[in-house]
């Protein structure tokens, strides 16, 4: 077996987990960390023991022995410059949603990877969500028929979505509806959004974070078929977990529904009152085990470097995303008139790199 030298930019929330992942993975060699938060740092260090714990991503980025990078840094602004210096570096880029906040951004990190023969692969984790995974055997698999319509409805505590707008200007549909509009676009291939149409409400957020409360985006498929995905960060602060996900698939021979609203498993106590503790997305360890899909994304990635496979989740699908929430933000704009997506008619060569 082949082992790699892997660097973690960014060991927050996703981060951490990565690292964690990695410093326990049989493929990875060496385990290399940078985070700009120092007491954050010597966190993660403590768990994962790694070899170059620092707050100066640079020294991971020009590393020689260093083979590969997950960059899970924030504000999301970073993702795309920070993503380019690894790959001019030389080195296989693992990057959290989004590939970038402009489609251009997106287009220049796809053909610098292709120019440098590297592998870049985006943190749609929920492609490896067992729950995800099973709608989209029910249609490859026929059990559905040929789907026509599909419907995710995603919203997170009022908590967490000042967290994140805080730190971002980008709506729910750019940070929320992104992982959703990747997950049907997946079920859905290989056929390509065309249209576009999409209404926000802004009553909590606006005043305080200039963020709308929610977004909902129809799309429309070159083959008619039509999704709708609704994003919102406003759930009350007592909701007893931080996301909430609903998901409906209907075909022309059945459907297939999926409750992913972490309500299976519930903790009550004076303290606290009722919780569900097993929020599955990105996950947590609960002792020997890991709930949740990110873990397994992490190992792919690894074991994708060090053998050379093709990653599940290559950069092109990322351009689909972005494409799609830009068509989205464009109606918006024009008040809710229906717009195209810019990269439709766009292609991959075969091996699945992006060709347009």
């Amino acid at each position: 077996m082949r082992q790699i030298n892997v660097g973690i930019v960014g060991t927050g929330w996703c981060g951490g987990i990565r690292a964690v992942a990695s410093a326990a993975s049989p493929w990875v060699k060496e385990l290399h960390i940078a985070e700009s938060n120092e007491e954050r740092l010597k966190e993660v260090a403590a768990q994962t023991r790694p070899v170059t714990a620092t707050t100066d991503y640079r020294r991971l980025i020009d590393s020689p022995s260093i083979e590969a990078v997950m960059i899970s840094t924030t504000p999301e602004g970073t993702h795309y410059p920070f993503a380019k210096e690894a790959m001019l570096a030389g080195k296989h880029v693992f990057l959290e949603k989004p590939i970038a906040l402009e489609l251009s951004e997106a287009d220049d990190l796809i053909q610098l990877s292709r120019e440098k023969k590297l592998l870049f692969t985006i943190g749609y984790s929920q492609r490896f969500n067992p729950k995800f995974a099973y709608v989209k055997r029910s249609l490859e698999d026929g059990t559905i028929g040929e789907p026509v319509s599909a419907l995710v409805s995603r919203h997170i505590t009022r908590n967490l979505g000042k967290k994140i707008s805080g730190r971002v200007r980008l709506s729910p549909a750019a940070m929320e509806a992104t992982h959703d509009i990747d997950f049907v676009l997946w079920c859905l291939a290989p056929r390509k959004p065309i249209r576009v149409y999409a209404q926000e409400v802004a009553k909590i957020m606006k005043s305080q974070y200039n963020a709308p409360d929610c977004v909902w985006i129809v799309v429309t498929m070159d083959d008619g078929t039509v999704f709708t995905i609704g994003a919102g960060w406003v759930l009350p602060p007592a909701y007893p977990n931080f996301s909430s996900t609903w998901i409906e698939f209907v075909g022309t021979e059945g459907a297939v529904m999926v409750d992913d609203t972490h309500r299976d498993v519930y903790v009550t106590s004076i303290k606290d009152g009722i919780r569900f503790p097993m929020s599955t997305m990105p996950g947590e360890k609960v002792n020997h085990v890991y709930a949740g899909p990110m873990e397994a994304e992490t190992l792919h990635f690894l074991e994708c470097v060090a053998t050379g496979a093709t990653p599940r989740t290559d950069a092109w699908n990322g351009v689909r995303v972005v494409a799609t929430l830009e068509a989205a933000q464009q109606s918006l704009d024009k008040g809710g008139l229906q717009v195209g997506v810019a990269a439709a008619d766009r292609e991959r060569d075969p091996r699945g790199r992006h060709a347009g």
